[in-house]
């Protein structure tokens, strides 16, 4: 056990009394909410069984996989309490695959929780099976499997003490202080509204995060403008500008030294700057998708060029970024002659949101309508820590069961992740913009349609980005998936190439040179789909930075002397990076 502090008493049962005030408090206010979900989870499984019932041939079909994990539950019962195998590895090899939640010799050591793994198993397969292999309609295919998962994964073994021997020998080792301070986190974490996920006191954004030298340079209600301090004598003439998304901070890609985008970047000779979103209050909740491309995208490209005296800017977008990035160039390249964007590259980015991964089995004209009547939302925003919430459930045996039996079944503090750390500094989400963004995007799809959607009085039409365009996906990502990533080099006019990272949404993304962790694959044949692209592809050893700077590189101009006096006269500096904005917290609202 590491060392914790010691918890009184006296100090619990305050924290009893607070946890249970705001479990009623958050239970009356969120009970539509509540009710809507059950309602809507009720109604897809009925749907199921009514299908079943007018389909014989599909309960026969059933009536089989049942019957094989009857067979196989059998076997289990045989070789654990009959033959009496106590290493029980034979059924390891079969059943379990590498699960990480039975990973530990402890499930195999004893007869009872070896059955308990091995059945759980079986019951997974069974469930995704019937899922999987009966005649239902693919939306509800998705739906299904998204809430079968969500149960599956709440109802395994590993989440129950006596089901569980890893941790009850954690608390005979221990003489029950595992318990204890387990106890205690969770009544902490209910009382605070979210299951801690890494030690938060070993950071703080701008002394060992977010830290690479720069200046704000310009900022409006919606957001601040860094221009980043230049680390090399020479420079290339044409900046870069980076748009993150606002549904997290930007320090994503400044996290540390030693796996910031933005230092790489700098020390490579790249003048970098990089849009920080203000965290939302209810004072703007009213702000629409339009407002973040004029007030934001628009903007920074403006000033950026401005402020480096260059004609140009090359533009990289990460996620929600990319997609507004698109809007942008879509815009300069119908309303100006010269268009001042030089390249653009989309980073975990969607423009076609047909497949938006697990989190798209859910979105229905039903859950949009009542987002449009404002249920989820709190004075006009959506609240940072629901859509933290959102995200946890696309992987909630990593992101949600693990911490409660690491927390609150072996009572060990979470260690310091500084990805982690980001992942919970939350922003909130304007109402305006979020309601647009969900019906008009990901629903209806309009974005990757030609003229189906007008934003700020222009028709955008993707088909009109004519500059030279990066598509970076990332192999593992669950929130951008790389196939819809790649139907981006599908839609635009200009040149193009796909570079497919290693990894998942954010690991991938943040994967410098000498981590030596991940690689990439690049050179495949566009225009026949992803499938062919990654039969063609060639993979690499180490990180996409590298071979996305080598392109960056060749459309960045020539050399020019740095210049270390941030801004202009027209733009001058307001207060060092990582600015206010960044640091405004989002407050849990109960």
């Amino acid at each position: 056990m590491q060392e914790i502090p010691d918890f009184s008493f006296s100090g619990l049962f305050n924290n009893i009394i607070k946890m249970n005030q705001r479990v009623v408090n958050n239970y009356l206010k969120n009970f539509f909410g509540y009710h809507h979900d059950l309602r809507d989870i009720g109604h897809t499984y009925f749907d199921l069984v009514t299908k079943l019932c007018v389909k014989p041939f599909e309960m026969i079909k059933v009536s089989h996989f049942y019957m094989e994990y009857l067979k196989n539950q059998q076997a289990i019962w045989k070789e654990i309490f009959i033959e009496h195998k106590q290493n029980g590895n034979s059924l390891g090899d079969l059943f379990n695959n590498g699960d990480k939640r039975f990973i530990d010799s402890e499930w195999c050591k004893y007869s009872y929780f070896n059955f308990l793994k091995e059945n759980h198993l079986l019951l997974e397969k069974l469930s995704l099976q019937i899922i999987d292999e009966v005649e239902i309609d693919d939306k509800m295919r998705k739906k299904l499997e998204f809430y079968t998962e969500q149960y599956m994964s709440a109802f395994s073994p590993s989440n129950f003490l006596f089901t569980n021997p890893e941790a009850l020998k954690l608390a005979l080792e221990t003489k029950g202080k595992s318990l204890w301070y387990g106890f205690n986190y969770l009544v902490n974490d209910l009382e605070n509204g979210k299951i801690t996920q890494t030690d938060d006191s070993a950071f703080e954004v701008g002394e060992n995060l977010a830290i690479t030298p720069g200046t704000v340079v310009y900022e409006n209600e919606l957001m601040q403008l860094i221009q980043y301090t230049p680390s090399t004598k020479k420079v290339l003439e044409t900046p870069l500008l980076i748009i993150p998304p606002w549904i997290n901070k930007y320090y994503v890609l400044d996290l540390q030294p030693k796996n910031s985008l933005v230092k790489y970047l700098v020390d490579n000779g790249i003048a970098v700057f990089m849009i920080s979103w203000r965290n939302p209050s209810s004072e703007i909740g009213k702000v629409r998708f339009d407002d973040y491309v004029t007030k934001g995208a628009l903007n920074a490209i403006e000033i950026a060029n401005k402020i480096s005296g260059s004609k140009k800017v090359n533009t990289l977008g990460y996620c929600l970024g990319g997609t507004l990035l698109s809007v942008a160039c879509s815009i300069l390249s119908t309303n100006q002659k010269e268009n001042p964007v030089s390249s653009a590259s989309f980073l975990a980015s969607m423009i076609d949101f047909a497949d938006i991964g697990p989190m798209g089995d859910i979105i229905d004209k039903a859950l949009i309508s009542k987002l449009e009547r404002g249920e989820l939302m709190h004075n006009g925003i959506l609240n940072g820590v629901d859509m933290e919430t959102a995200f946890n459930l696309i992987r909630p045996n990593d992101l949600i069961w693990n911490y409660v039996v690491s927390n609150y079944l072996k009572g060990i503090k979470p260690t310091a992740f500084d990805v982690m750390y980001w992942t919970n500094d939350n922003t909130n989400l304007p109402e305006a913009m979020y309601v647009y963004y969900m019906r008009y995007m990901i629903l209806e799809n309009k974005l990757s349609r030609k003229n189906a959607l007008k934003i700020n009085s222009t028709p955008i039409d993707i088909s009109k980005i004519d500059i030279p365009v990066f598509v970076i996906g990332l192999k593992e990502d669950t929130i951008s998936p790389a196939v819809t990533t790649f139907t981006t080099t599908e839609l635009v006019s200009g040149a193009v190439e796909f570079i497919l990272g290693d990894s998942g949404h954010v690991m991938g993304a943040i994967n410098p040179p000498m981590k030596k962790k991940y690689g990439y694959s690049i050179n495949g044949t566009l225009g026949k789909g992803f499938e062919e692209w990654q039969k063609t592809a060639k993979h690499f050893e180490g990180s996409w930075w590298t071979a996305w700077m080598e392109r960056l590189v060749k459309l960045s101009g020539k050399e020019i002397s740095a210049n270390t006096n941030l801004g202009n006269k027209e733009f001058k500096p307001i207060e060092t990076a990582p600015g206010r904005y960044v640091k405004e917290k989002c407050l849990l609202i109960s």
